[in-house]
């Protein structure tokens, strides 16, 4: 077991990481805790990875939908009303057994529910547990775009279970090679050749100090959204009508990772041979670094500007001679030009 920490002063907290590690979970839950809300998905429980789960107190286990479309208002107010149908208290805990979308509305719904209830997130996926899970980012998506609804509130602790990985899909495992390539650009990052327990270990070590340095995305955090402006848009388009696109969102990830070192050679940040080193370590990964068919550019361009990063601008995470960094007001006909490079249609 791999031992790591985000220092947040009097609210820092443990990231385990290794196999078996989510029967640690009862050790960070409030002793005064008389009922605990396991929040979870139907194919982690029909693993069996709650059948074992010892949380040394009553539970309530409350199942929410699949994919992007069970991140809504709607899901939160679901676990809502379960939690106060059980009678679950502010002294009492949320555990969020799964992937990103389980801790994203779990971690939401336990901040608002009594004005902030305390939580663990027991990563089940590789996308949980070497980004979603850790940093206290919580929230749901709307139909205008992702996670434009939520808090930060960080958890009481974070149990990244590498065992659980044996029951993951193949997609799913693409979906958090996407986050990996991502750290590739950031840091210490591990290799696609390397154990998983070292990979994930890794990407922990590596977030967990960008969050403890900007814990509410101020300067710095901001990079952890390398690639991810034209991701979120990509998904953010898939849900209103490109349903055919079937992206996860560590590929969507890949996709805008390789969109982002085009754009930055466009505005001459970076050469030719630094986009030909991303599309070289995106493909180490085996992940697509292509636009889906029909993607539009306009309609890719409007969702970037409800981005949360965005202040009234465009603003996307690039690369340059200083490495992986915001970079604000970037001119839209230089982001049509490379997606239309990327082969969108403009």
């Amino acid at each position: 077991m791999r031992a790591l920490s985000v220092e947040l002063a009097d609210r820092s907290y443990p990231v385990l990481v290794g196999p078996g590690v989510r029967h640690e979970a009862s050790r960070f839950l409030p002793r005064r805790a008389r009922l605990v809300a396991v929040v979870s998905q139907q194919a982690v429980a029909d693993a069996g990875w709650l059948d074992d789960l010892d949380l040394g107190a009553p539970t309530v286990v409350c199942l929410i939908g699949d994919g992007e479309e069970a991140k809504t208002l709607a899901t939160v107010e679901g676990l809502a009303r379960r939690w106060a149908q059980a009678g679950l208290s502010r002294a009492d805990a949320v555990v969020a057994v799964g992937g990103g979308i389980v801790t994203d509305v779990a971690g939401f719904a336990a901040a608002t529910y009594h004005r902030g209830t305390g939580y663990v997130n027991v990563a089940t996926s590789l996308l949980a547990q070497v980004d979603a899970a850790i940093g206290g980012k919580t929230g749901v998506n709307l139909p205008e775009g992702k996670n434009l609804v939520g808090a930060f509130w960080q958890p009481a602790a974070v149990l990244c279970d590498t065992e659980t990985l044996s029951s993951l899909p193949a997609r799913q495992w693409a979906c958090g090679r996407g986050e990996i390539a991502k750290y590739a650009f950031l840091g210490d990052a591990p290799t696609a050749d390397q154990p998983i327990d070292e990979q994930v270990a890794r990407c922990v070590a590596i977030k967990a100090a960008v969050v403890s340095e900007d814990e509410r995305e101020g300067g710095r955090r901001m990079i952890l959204n390398y690639g991810h402006t034209l991701a979120h848009a990509l998904e953010g388009a898939a849900m209103a009508g490109h349903h055919d696109w079937d992206l996860r969102h560590g590929e969507a990830v890949a996709i805008g990772l390789v969109f982002a070192a085009h754009l930055a050679r466009r505005l001459g940040r970076i050469d030719q041979r630094r986009v030909e080193e991303h599309r070289r370590i995106i493909g180490s990964f085996d992940l697509p670094t292509e636009l889906p068919a029909g993607a539009e550019a306009l309609e890719l361009v409007a969702f970037m500007g409800r981005d949360k990063k965005a202040q009234q601008d465009l603003t996307f995470v690039l690369d340059g001679p200083g490495g992986v960094e915001p970079v604000r007001g970037v001119d839209p006909d230089d982001v049509v030009a490379t997606l239309a490079d990327m082969g969108a249609r403009t």
